[in-house]
């Protein structure tokens, strides 16, 4: 079977701390933390007063009000990255076959704001319940993707993925696989999520997953510190243009870098803790260089899922050093949530963008937020703390895991065209 070569072409982006690719990109070099108290509502009442909402961000200036009436905001996301990265990608729809044009979207949790809101007003006013008429395809997980392939036309493979926080590579992957096997020339692919809601919150922060350092924010997400106690929840949207290297050679396109492995695993060990000796974490990263055809000392640089959880990091530390062994010291090692909080199932598609600008500039974005080292990691290995790091990578892998214990791994090589 003639398996097909998979570039990057475009990207967008639209994060706690820019929104768009070059701010995005900008903010993490400089080591920006995207964490403040929350704005959305009075958070006073919980655990966790904070999070990384995105900034600046208003639907008016890229919807008409019909529009936005018609779209939760992991939708509107969805809309506008993917309007960034089509622009980037200078991809001309009209000379396109938009029968081999597909998207692939993911979202841990779909349209929360639209749910938890009805539901809220339904239960104020049982004597007369009014439920709008676009309240399933606002809160649906697949209507992001529906919302793309609806606005440009594009009539090729769409469909949602759902693995929690593992989503969006989970639909980069399945991008990638079907532009492999023939069935398209050109996948949308990434994710968005919108869950900084009192009920998004308050869900999290009952499992104890959410950091409470609600006196210093800005320092809360910190990523294999010793003190670090939860993540920080984030919203946003990431997206690729993914095609087949003939198809973006024959329109001579701007490449980002080539998409050359995946993997997936799953830890089959509890709903929310990852296995405590990484062992998925291990095998999917295992599957990716399988996948890839490349070995460890390939390696220079890992985006990991370091979500700033005390068993989360340390799993996924004892998996780097399982599969790279001596190689672990010579990588260079960040966990951008550390700046960006954790955007749950647009994770993957945000952090693969970082990856991808990692290649393309020769600099490892920082891991910040560190202030006292842990005893049970390894200081030996490079984590990148609090400052960029200028360094030659010619290949990059994103980690990103779910609970349930999804997970996926994502290798990215620098395009040398």
């Amino acid at each position: 079977m003639n398996i097909k070569r998979v570039v990057v072409t475009g990207l967008g982006a639209l994060t706690p701390i820019g929104n768009n690719v070059e701010s995005y990109w900008k903010g993490l070099l400089q080591g920006v933390s995207g964490a403040a108290p929350i704005t959305r509502f009075d958070a006073a009442k919980y655990k966790t007063r904070f999070a990384c909402e995105l900034k600046d961000y208003r639907a008016e200036d890229h919807f008409e009000r019909k529009e936005i009436n018609k779209m939760d905001p992991c939708s509107q996301y969805a809309l506008v990255v993917c309007g960034e990265a089509l622009d980037g990608a200078r991809l001309d729809l009209a000379r396109e076959d938009l029968d081999r044009v597909g998207v692939v979207w993911g979202t841990g949790i779909g349209g929360l704001e639209s749910l938890s809101d009805t539901i809220i007003d339904f239960a104020n006013d049982r004597e007369n319940p009014r439920v709008s008429p676009f309240f399933i395809p606002k809160m649906i997980a697949d209507m992001p993707a529906g919302n793309i392939s609806i606005k440009y036309g594009l009539r090729g493979p769409n469909f949602a993925t759902v693995s929690a926080c593992a989503s969006a590579s989970n639909a980069l992957i399945d991008a990638t696989q079907l532009i492999q096997l023939g069935h398209a020339d050109v996948v949308i692919a990434g994710g968005s999520e919108a869950t900084i809601t009192e009920i998004g919150i308050s869900g999290f922060s009952a499992m104890r997953a959410l950091s409470e350092r609600n006196e210093d924010p800005q320092t809360a997400s910190r990523p294999f510190d010793k003190d670090r106690d939860g993540f920080v929840m984030g919203e946003g949207a990431g997206a690729l243009i993914l095609e087949s290297y003939e198809h973006a050679q024959a329109r001579d396109a701007k490449i980002y870098a080539e998409l050359i492995g995946v993997g997936m695993s799953a830890d089959a060990y509890h709903i929310t803790a990852p296995h405590p000796e990484g062992t998925g974490a291990a095998a999917v990263m295992a599957n990716t260089l399988r996948n890839a055809r490349i070995v460890p000392k390939d390696i220079d640089y890992i985006n990991v899922h370091g979500t700033s959880t005390p068993l989360g990091d340390l799993s996924e530390v004892k998996a780097i050093q399982r599969i790279f062994g001596a190689h672990a010291y010579q990588l260079n090692i960040s966990a951008t949530k550390s700046m960006t909080g954790h955007l749950l199932g647009a994770s993957g598609a945000v952090e693969s963008i970082a990856a991808i600008l990692a290649l393309q500039h020769q600099v490892i974005p920082p891991t910040i937020n560190h202030f006292t080292d842990d005893e049970a990691l390894d200081s030996g290995m490079n984590f990148t703390f609090n400052r960029a790091q200028p360094r030659a990578v010619n290949i990059a892998l994103s980690n990103t895991f779910g609970f349930g214990g999804h997970n996926t791994s994502i290798a990215y090589k620098k395009w040398e065209g």
